[in-house]
């Protein structure tokens, strides 16, 4: 079998979780973006699997998230971002929380028919649905699949409200689409921003698009309407912490209404995966990092406690706190949430969707 190169990956290892008794394997399969090999190396492919599952809407009942459904168009997402919180969702398709799940992808064509299904149901409660809560819904594949579009066009046609949660300034390609329903008070969106730095951007998160380009796209819908709050997160110290001003004062001159900030999190396989990252790229303060991770998170390299998990514990998450609350102060950044509405909303006509 060929040796494939990990060159442009988020993952430096390909492991299979053992806590589900699968077996461990090498890196395997094929590579797209057009990438020379180097060395005899193999550029390894991005595939895409069509998922076929009987439902759309994902419910959640966590005191310490403001949404209760959520609709993901793809699971997986080529983004790479190491620190991603669902990679372990992976491991229920025997696949790897490492480079698998950021380049063997799967998307959901019928997502729209069956948001529309679920919609039509009588008795449904309409309540704001969020977009982007597991994997990104414009990570790249979503220009070729349009999985994500489709499903806006059927919670426009039905005035329902949504959030949407995006790393990428390909959200600007449904302004079309976000921009008229932010006006009926029915949208708003939130650009994640990481890191301003791209030597840090291009191994942490390797294939989004760069945090100059999302503070763009925060100017764009800000421009068109849209409420769009700035996402510092996830925040990780020693890493990236020491932006965590400057990027909150670029979010606020770019537009953004609020923001909010999330230290990392390392859940499951998320934890030796960013460990294995770590001691590639930043070996000279490995330890240090995960010493700090571990005092926010009670001794542990994740803290799955409501409440808690999202904001940490300690001096570190106070210090974090203390600063984030100084900088939204200075460079008048908002911290509430929009208020969406919800008596617009009107069952979808029939069985069949109007606009797809």
């Amino acid at each position: 079998m060929a040796v494939e190169s990990l060159t442009g990956r988020g993952a430096t290892r390909n492991a299979t979780p053992s806590r589900f008794n699968l077996e461990q394997r090498e890196v395997e399969g094929d590579w797209l973006d057009q990438v020379e090999a180097l060395d005899g190396l193999t550029p390894r492919r991005t595939t895409v699997t069509v998922e076929k599952p009987r439902s759309i809407l994902t419910r959640n009942r966590s005191p310490d998230i403001g949404f209760d459904r959520s609709v993901n168009p793809y699971r997986g997402c080529e983004h790479g971002c190491i620190y991603c919180f669902a990679r372990p969702t992976h491991a229920y398709h025997d696949l790897s929380p490492g480079v698998d799940f950021e380049s063997r992808l799967f998307a959901k064509p019928d997502a729209a028919k069956l948001l529309h299904a679920a919609l039509s149901q009588p008795g449904y409660d309409c309540a704001p649905i969020a977009l982007g809560t597991n994997t990104d819904p414009y990570q790249p594949i979503e220009e070729h699949w349009e999985i994500t579009r489709s499903i806006l066009q059927v919670l426009i046609e039905t005035k329902h409200p949504f959030t949407v949660t995006t790393k990428s300034d390909r959200v600007l390609r449904d302004l079309d689409l976000i921009a008229p329903a932010a006006h009926e008070g029915l949208a708003a969106v939130a650009v994640s921003v990481t890191s301003l730095d791209p030597s840090i951007s291009r191994t942490l998160e390797p294939r989004a698009p760069a945090g100059r380009k999302r503070l763009e796209a925060i100017r764009k819908l800000n421009e068109a309407g849209v409420p769009t709050l700035l996402a510092v997160a996830p925040i990780v110290p020693q890493i990236t912490d020491h932006e965590l001003e400057g990027i909150v004062e670029a979010g606020a001159a770019a537009g953004a209404r609020a923001g909010f900030y999330l230290p990392v999190r390392l859940p499951h396989e998320v934890a030796p995966l960013f460990r294995s990252w770590l001691d590639e790229h930043y070996p000279d303060r490995a330890a240090k990092v995960m010493a700090t991770i571990r005092s926010m998170r009670g001794g542990r390299d994740n803290d799955p406690d409501f409440f808690t998990r999202m904001r940490g514990s300690g001096p570190w998450a106070e210090l974090l706190k203390t600063r984030f609350d100084k900088a939204v102060r200075r460079y008048g950044l908002g911290t509430g949430r929009t208020v969406l509405r919800r008596d617009l909303f009107r069952a979808p006509d029939g069985v069949q969707l109007r606009l797809l």
